[in-house]
């Protein structure tokens, strides 16, 4: 059995269980199982059990996004920001090989047990990028569809390139959006 001294070290290994099997389709067991960790452990660091993990989880995420992506879209300057945005999704993303747990939450039944953290984690991300595109020069119209837009796409490519096994997919999605959000453009 594996030996891990604090609930931070625990919460990504549980989420990658979660990644690949979704809430539905996670067990204790399956947990135990992927992590080395026992069952006991496991309540030591999370008593309420699956649903206080998956709450672990998803509060994990939503703080890595927002220190990687969301707080940089609203205070950096804009053109800055962006590509820093692009950077840690690709990176968080594993360019494509790592699905979005949030995404898969909302996918399944699990998504109104989790509701507000689901939507807020999408909510925060479409605002924090087209307030990044008002500050640009873009009209707000142009912002908040090229940012629901680019959320979108970028989501969509995770599934489809999982679904197709194309490893090239959401790189060649993230050209594209990127071409979509220059200056230059005239928004």
């Amino acid at each position: 059995m594996r030996t891990l001294n604090e609930r931070p070290d625990v919460i990504p290994l549980v989420a990658e269980v979660f990644r690949e099997f979704g809430y539905e389709g996670t067990s204790l067991s399956r947990i135990t199982e992927r992590t080395g960790m026992g069952k006991g452990s496991l309540y030591h660091f999370f008593p309420g059990g699956k649903e206080e993990m998956a709450n672990a989880v998803l509060e994990d995420v939503g703080a890595w996004f927002e220190r990687h992506v969301f707080e940089p879209l609203r205070s950096e300057p804009p053109g800055a920001a962006i590509a820093r945005m692009w950077d840690a999704v690709d990176s968080y993303f594993r360019s494509g090989g790592r699905i979005c747990l949030v995404g898969a939450f909302a996918l399944d039944g699990t998504r109104d047990r989790f509701a507000d953290r689901i939507s807020g984690y999408f909510i925060q991300w479409i605002a924090a990028l087209r307030d990044a595109l008002i500050r640009q020069g873009w009209s707000p119209a142009a912002a908040g569809e090229s940012a629901e837009d680019v959320v979108l796409g970028i989501q969509g490519a995770l599934v489809l390139a999982r679904a197709t096994a194309d490893d090239g997919l959401f790189a060649r999605t993230i050209v594209r959006l990127k071409s979509r959000l220059r200056p230059d453009e005239g928004h």
